[in-house]
């Protein structure tokens, strides 16, 4: 697949749009027009790429709407060379953004043919985040701490070995709650024994199912 100037145009149009819905981070913009979104979705999705929705990427999978996924890295607040655990690498086009930003990313999916997928689309970007298949409620321990960790699916409660691998002062971004919606938390961890929890309205994802890897 190539990345024409028809595609570059229709990107310049989702950052303007991405802009009006209140993202000002010029940092996470750019990100979104050096990844090629289309990439990450089948030929027949190619001329929707840019439009604000979610689609099918297979094993009941979906990739977000870019606005989610510039919502939630707004919130994770990426410092280049922060040391960054995504759980669900799904399309890999959130773990793009990431790298786009300079993190040095850690990303977990559960669905091995998701994990392939995700892990050739991102050779062929030059990107090279750290893949794992997996389950996402374990974490990396053996790498860990992480500065920061991003969880891209529904959460039925905070995970504890996750909040355990993430250092003091470090920050989770969390879509918690069961069913079709979920709110959006940002966790800071104060110490071993403290969190502090902000709330930033309610999205939809895919649930985070535990103990289950396919």
């Amino acid at each position: 697949m190539q990345d024409t100037f028809k595609y570059k145009g229709m990107r310049k149009k989702l950052i303007n749009e991405l802009r009006d819905k209140g993202i000002s981070s010029e940092e996470i913009l750019d990100a979104f027009d050096r990844v090629p979104r289309h990439y990450f979705l089948d030929n027949a999705f190619a001329e929707q790429a840019y439009t604000n929705m979610a689609f099918q990427i297979g094993s009941g999978q979906t990739i977000s709407h870019p606005y989610t996924v510039a919502f939630q890295t707004s919130l994770l607040e990426v410092k280049k060379g922060d040391k960054i655990l995504e759980i669900g690498t799904g399309s890999g086009f959130q773990t793009s953004i990431l790298c786009a930003l300079g993190a040095k990313v850690y990303s977990i999916e559960r669905h091995k043919p998701l994990h392939l997928k995700a892990k050739s689309i991102l050779h062929k970007l030059h990107f090279t985040p750290r893949l794992s298949f997996g389950d996402g409620y374990k974490g990396l321990p053996m790498l860990a701490p992480f500065d920061k960790i991003i969880i891209t699916c529904g959460a039925p409660r905070i995970p504890e070995d996750l909040i355990e691998q993430l250092k003091i002062g470090g920050t989770m971004i969390i879509p918690i709650g069961e069913g079709d919606e979920q709110q959006m938390q940002r966790i800071t961890k104060v110490s071993d024994h403290e969190l502090n929890v902000k709330e930033f309205g309610v999205f939809s994802f895919v649930p985070m199912l535990e103990k289950r890897v396919k």
